[in-house]
């Protein structure tokens, strides 16, 4: 079966492992990826972590930054030279790059698959929701990252099949626990890594941050609109010297930082136009050993299950208690990272989710087969 999937995700290294797992299950795999993608962060350049066992293709793409109005160039043209059986679209039904995508592949016959983690009922003015009604009426196949994304398209009126299966999972094998552990009297270190916008509450880290007793330090590692007003804010709280800021590190590294750790915590915020649709990082800290905290927005409180602690979004007093927690019981702070650690290879690593979606590929090419009999 020739695949192609169309992926600005697949820029970053460790995300790729999941390409390899589903060419080594007997698929046929071409990956367009575009030279590099910007967002809040900054610019996240390609890198070629695991490339091997699958052909990646790199095309230009215009208005780079913009997730709505993005397409590729010289798209048309590898449809014609691939004719792939199927095409996999790591694109939102209301995006341009997936019109683009459908468009090429109902043009020579190949079977659409979408991908979404959209989790909030939205309702998107024209064009966007005339180019979102077409491009669900041409889905064969609708892949939702959590339950709640397969409840928003099954709302908004989609009736073909949906499998819920993340979008990437995560190596246990290169996320693992330190094999040697801390000192006794080393500072026990917070850590938050992603975007420094408003909505991942990263302020309301920092508030409880500043009422923990005994010694902590925290390490932030992303960037964003907010890193200046988080500085200035650390500095108000009389916390700048404990508190690093660090920039964006490539995928590679972060294995390493996890091991910097004793509890990563992910203080998202629900907003009118967005809610937690996964964490990462949550299952990169769990296969690290690291215990976690989220906050109850979104999908966080499905992807940590009895794998680490929830606490009320928004509160810095729950925050805090259960920072202290962690740093007063270290036994506690083991058995959650023995749990979440569990909790990953059961749920969340890159071979069960690419065995997941090759599954879903092969149902729906048997069907193929079967129409053309």
């Amino acid at each position: 079966m020739r695949v192609l999937m169309i992926s600005k995700a697949c820029v970053v290294g460790i995300y790729q492992k999941k390409l390899e797992d589903i060419a080594r299950l007997g698929i046929d795999l071409t990956v367009v990826v575009p030279p590099a993608w910007r967002d809040e962060r900054g610019e996240q350049a390609l890198e070629r972590v695991y490339v091997g066992g699958y052909d990646l293709r790199v095309l230009p793409i215009r208005f780079n930054g913009n997730f709505h109005l993005h397409v590729y160039r010289g798209l048309g043209r590898l449809f014609a030279d691939l004719k792939p059986d199927l095409v996999h679209i790591d694109e939102e039904p209301y995006n341009a790059a997936t019109w683009q995508a459908i468009w090429h592949a109902r043009r020579i016959g190949a079977k659409v698959v979408i991908f979404s983690w959209q989790n909030l009922l939205r309702h998107y003015p024209p064009p966007f929701s005339w180019g979102e009604r077409w491009a669900l009426a041409r889905c064969d196949l609708l892949i939702a990252g959590t339950d709640s994304a397969a409840d928003v398209w099954r709302a908004k009126g989609y009736s073909g099949p949906i499998r819920t299966i993340p979008q990437f999972g995560t190596d246990p094998e290169l996320f693992c626990p330190k094999p040697e552990p801390r000192a006794a009297d080393h500072p026990f270190v917070i850590g938050y890594f992603g975007r420094l916008v408003v909505e991942k509450g990263v302020h309301v880290l920092l508030d409880a941050l500043a009422q923990l007793t005994d010694a902590w330090r925290a390490l932030i590692v992303g960037g964003g609109p907010e890193l200046d007003r988080l500085k200035a804010m650390a500095a108000s709280l009389h916390i700048a010297d404990r508190v690093e800021f660090r920039p964006q590190v490539p995928s590679t590294e972060m294995p390493r930082l996890y091991h910097s750790i004793d509890v990563l915590a992910l203080p998202s915020l629900t907003r009118p136009n967005w809610k937690e649709q996964f964490g990462r990082v949550l299952v990169e800290a769990m296969a690290s050993g690291v215990p976690v905290i989220g906050a109850d927005s979104g999908a966080i409180p499905s992807v940590v299950g009895d794998g680490g602690i929830i606490v009320p979004e928004g509160s810095v007093s729950a925050l805090r208690d259960a920072i202290q927690s962690l740093i007063d019981l270290p036994e506690h702070g083991q058995q959650l990272a023995e749990k979440g650690r569990m909790r990953v290879i059961e749920h969340f690593t890159q071979q069960s989710v690419a065995r997941e979606t090759v599954l879903a590929y092969r149902a729906l090419y048997r069907e193929t087969a079967d129409e053309r009999v």
